[in-house]
């Protein structure tokens, strides 16, 4: 499982407006599997989300950039922020339950701006 969500953080895909309670159940489900969830659509499903949502954030920070605004959040220009797979779940364990409604995405710009602020 910790091998796709790494893919996931890598792979362009299509975003699916997953919330994040949704997401956490799927990981949760497809950790519960070992090594036979690769086979699961729901792990494509996954990486595909991510994937779109790292998409997202890169596009939106690069037109930031080129209309002379200050970017929603500023990590490093070399290299791409590290969050593994562990972390990344860790981070999302962290939301409270009454909020894991809120979207993926949300959830991953929250935590890009908390964790690079613009200074």
């Amino acid at each position: 499982m910790l091998a796709m969500v790494v893919a996931a953080l890598v792979l362009p895909g299509t975003a699916q407006a997953m919330s994040v309670a949704q997401f956490l159940a799927k990981a949760k489900a497809l950790q519960a599997q070992g090594a036979l969830a690769i086979l699961s659509p729901d792990a494509e499903l996954l990486k595909r989300e991510v994937a779109a949502i790292r998409a997202s954030y890169t596009a939106d920070l690069r037109a930031a950039r080129a209309a002379g605004k200050t970017p929603h959040s500023c990590p490093p220009e070399t290299g791409k922020p590290k969050l593994s797979p562990r972390q990344m779940l860790a981070e999302l364990e962290k939301i409270p339950p009454a909020k894991r409604g809120m979207s993926m995405k949300a959830a991953v710009y929250a935590y890009m701006k908390r964790t690079y602020p613009c200074r």
